[in-house]
This record gives structure tokens, sequence and C-alpha cells, in this order.
């Protein structure tokens, strides 16, 4: 017997769509794999991938001046490479909506993700982004819909965590 896919990457969808987010912009993530898919497969929606996330920033705050609303997934590595330009949303007063799937957490057994997965939150808040954290699956859209909120009401940045524990552990075959 299969199991059932997880309902979690519907939920974001539903949320982004209700929040007007008409580009979505990833660096591929096989935790977001899912999500990546639904966005491909609706007109209404761009998805472009990126090479790096912090080109996520740019893309989105131009898609922000040309009156488009949209949101940056990627995983919690990813944040480490985009402190830097999360500097532009508070400059030039953007809103920026990330969504990340956290990796480094528990019962993670790569070392590389290790350091980020810890600071990811910290480097998120120390950057101004508002953090909002879904430790369980069935508190995921809920979740997306308030940093939705508090992102294009400001405009602000606001990022949503996605537990590594709701995305599941990565496991590696030898």
């Amino acid at each position: 017997m299969t199991a059932a896919a997880p309902t979690w990457p519907d939920d974001i969808f539903r949320e982004l769509l209700a929040a007007g987010v008409r580009q979505v912009a990833y660096v591929p993530d096989s935790g977001h794999a899912r999500l990546i898919e639904m966005c491909h497969a609706d007109p209404s929606v761009r998805a472009v991938t990126l090479t790096s996330e912090e080109e996520g920033v740019a893309l989105l705050a131009g898609a922000w001046l040309g009156g488009e609303r949209g949101a940056l997934l990627m995983q919690s590595s990813g944040v480490g490479n985009c402190v830097n330009m999360l500097s532009l949303t508070r400059t030039c007063r953007f809103p920026l909506l990330i969504v990340a799937t956290m990796r480094g957490e528990e019962g993670e057994i790569n070392p590389w993700q290790l350091p980020m997965g810890r600071i990811t939150a910290a480097a998120l808040g120390l950057a101004g982004v508002a953090v909002h954290r879904a430790d369980e699956a069935a508190k995921v859209g809920a979740a997306v819909a308030e940093a939705a909120r508090a992102a294009f009401a400001g405009p602000a940045a606001a990022a949503v965590l996605i537990a590594q524990r709701v995305i599941g552990v990565k496991a590696f075959e030898d």
C-alpha cells in the first residue's frame, strides 16, 4: 500500500492563490516538489526557476513594481544565500513572502544542513523578516495565510518555516 501524498502543499498553493500571488520563484527543492508542480500546472501562476535564492528577492521586487504579487520558495539553507539581499525589502519597501522547508533539524543526517538549519529563524529575524513557523502539517496553510497578510499589507517581509518533521527527513542510500 502506497502512503497518501501530504496535503500541506495543496494548502500552501490554495493560500498563495487566495493572496493574489501570480509569480513564484524557486530553487528546485524536493520538499517543495509537489507545490512547484502545481505552480507550473496553473496558467494563472508564473513559476520561475532560479539558480540562487537571492535572485528571487530581486525578481519579486520587480514583480511588485510591475503590479504582481509573488512568493519565494526555498530550503532553509537558501536563507543564508539571501541575507544581504533581504535589506532591499526594508530599504525599497516592497513585500516579500518566503516559504522555506527546513533542514538541519531533528533527524537530519546531512552535516552540511546543520549550521543554517540552526540559525534560519534568527538570521531572518535579524534581517527584519517576520518569521512564522509551521510545526504540524495541519497548520501550514494558516501560517502561509498569516505571513501573506503580513507581507502584502505592510509591505514587509515575512517567512514561513515548515518544520523538517512536516516535510520528512531525507534518507540517502549508500
